[in-house]
C-alpha cells in the first residue's frame, strides 16, 4: 500500500463506515438546519432520515464551503508529518471549494516548499464522487504512487456518470433550479425531471419524464446508452437516495436484471446533508463508468 493521504470533501455520500474501511480522509462543508449551523459529519450529528424529515417538516437549510483557512488548517497537520497529500474536491461547477483548496495550497507550499500536496477538480458529487474515490483507493492499496493515481483521476474523472431523479419539485423550487410555474405544473402531471452532471461539472436537466415508474425505467435505460461495454458491463455501481430507499431499490432491482455482469453489490446510501439540502426528499441517483462526459 502507497504511504500517501488520500483525502476528499464531505459531499462524498459515503458513509463513516465505508471512509474509515477504504482508509479516506475528508474534510467537512457546513450545513445549517433551522438557523443551527452544523459540521457536515456524514450524518452522525444530525442522522439523515432525521434531516429529511425535519426538511419536510418546513425547517429551512442552508450550505456554506471549506473556505481557505480551513482547507489550511486541515492539511498542515498531515504536511508536518511529511506526510504526502491527494485531495479530490466537490465539483468546481457546485461549489467554488477547488479555489479555496488552491489558495490553501499556494500558501502552504510557501512554508512547506518540499511537499506533496495535490489538488484534483472532481467535476462529480454525492455517490459519484464516492465511486471516484473509491476507486482511487483502489489503486492507492495496489501500491500506486501518488502521482499515478492523481494522474488517473485526472485522466478518467469524466468517464464517471451521474443521473438523478427527483418526484418531489418542492425543493428544486426552493433553489431556482425549477420555476414555480413549471414546478406546479410538473407536480400536477406527475413530472419527474432527469438531470445529469455534465463535463464541466454542472447539474443539468436533461429530460421531463411523467411519472415516477417512467422515470426508474427511463435512467436504467440512459445507463444501458452510456456505460461501458452496454450490457457487459462489469464495473461498479453506486447510488444514492434522500430518503426514498425503495425508490432506490426499484432501480438497483432493474439495472440487476440488465446487467449480469456487474461488479459486486451495488452499493446504496443516503443522499447527504451538504447535497440533501438542495434536493430535499424524494431524489435517486445513479452513477457508473462510461463513456466520457462531453455536454
Amino acid at each position: 500500500m502507497s504511504d500517501f493521504i488520500l483525502s476528499c470533501c464531505s459531499a462524498v455520500d459515503l458513509t463513516a463506515e465505508q471512509m474509515k474501511k477504504r482508509n479516506i480522509n475528508y474534510v467537512p462543508f457546513h450545513f445549517e438546519l433551522n438557523g443551527v449551523d452544523y459540521l457536515d459529519d456524514l450524518g452522525i450529528t444530525v442522522p439523515y432520515p432525521e434531516f429529511y424529515r425535519r426538511m419536510l417538516a418546513g425547517e429551512m437549510t442552508k450550505t456554506s464551503q471549506v473556505n481557505v483557512e480551513e482547507f489550511v488548517d486541515y492539511f498542515e497537520p498531515f504536511l508536518k508529518e511529511g506526510k504526502a497529500v491527494l485531495h479530490v474536491t466537490l465539483s468546481s461547477g457546485l461549489s467554488g471549494t477547488l479555489n479555496s483548496a488552491k489558495i490553501a495550497r499556494e500558501m502552504l507550499m510557501e512554508k512547506y516548499p518540499e511537499a506533496k500536496l495535490y489538488i484534483v477538480d472532481s467535476l462529480a458529487a454525492s455517490g459519484g464522487y464516492g465511486m471516484l474515490m473509491d476507486a482511487l483507493a483502489d489503486l492507492r492499496d495496489e501500491g500506486k504512487s501518488i502521482e499515478e493515481v492523481y494522474e488517473f483521476a485526472e485522466a478518467h474523472k469524466k468517464e464517471l456518470h451521474h443521473w438523478f431523479f427527483s418526484s418531489d419539485l418542492t425543493f428544486f423550487i426552493r433553489g431556482g433550479r425549477v420555476s414555480k410555474t413549471a414546478g406546479f405544473f410538473g407536480s400536477m402531471l406527475g413530472i419527474c425531471p432527469l438531470l445529469n452532471v455534465d463535463y464541466m461539472g454542472r447539474l443539468i436537466p436533461r429530460e421531463k419524464v411523467r411519472t415516477k415508474a417512467k422515470a426508474i425505467r427511463r435512467i436504467v435505460d440512459v445507463m444501458e446508452e452510456h456505460a461501458k461495454d452496454g450490457r457487459d458491463y462489469s464495473g461498479k455501481c453506486f447510488m444514492t437516495h434522500s430518503d426514498c430507499y425503495e425508490d432506490a431499490k426499484a432501480v438497483a432491482d432493474l439495472i440487476k436484471e440488465r446487467f449480469p455482469k456487474i461488479k459486486g453489490d451495488i452499493v446504496i446510501n443516503y443522499i447527504g446533508n451538504l447535497i440533501g439540502s438542495h434536493t430535499g426528499p424524494g431524489t435517486v441517483t445513479l452513477f457508473f463508468w462510461g463513456d466520457e462526459r462531453k455536454d
